[in-house]
């Protein structure tokens, strides 16, 4: 039995088929992605709470500050506990303005190569 390549046309139509498919499937999982984000983020906005905050202390520990109403709390969490340690004044912290705003990705993938070692100018060194 010899096995045949079969029609360099049909091939072709296939594999346009398939890229087609997969990126429409590409396409939707992009959208559904930015739509569930941003919904995501109005409920976090409209909420009257906010993660200020967070420090990991081991594995399955957190400090964290949580701004509730006017009030700074902080709270251990645990694996299977949260615990009421105190409460901040405003005026007690130091809260950055990058954290406060925010960053987009692509503020962070900059942050990122920043923060790489061996990162930098070194296009302008080697022509030199």
């Amino acid at each position: 039995m010899l096995l045949s390549l079969g029609d360099p046309v049909s091939s072709s139509a296939q594999f346009i088929t398939v890229l087609l498919i997969f990126l429409f499937v590409v396409a939707i999982t992009y959208f559904t992605t930015r739509y569930i984000a941003g919904y995501q983020k109005n409920l976090i906005r409209t909420g009257n709470m906010e993660l200020v905050e967070s420090l990991r202390i081991s594995n399955n520990k957190y400090l964290q500050i949580v701004k509730t109403g006017n009030k700074y709390l902080v709270i251990a969490v645990c694996k299977d506990t949260v615990t009421f340690l105190t409460e901040l004044e405003e005026s007690e912290l130091i809260i950055s303005q990058e954290e406060a705003v925010g960053l987009d990705f692509k503020g962070l993938l900059e942050k990122a190569k920043q923060l790489r070692p061996g990162s930098g100018n070194q296009d302008i060194d080697k022509g030199k």
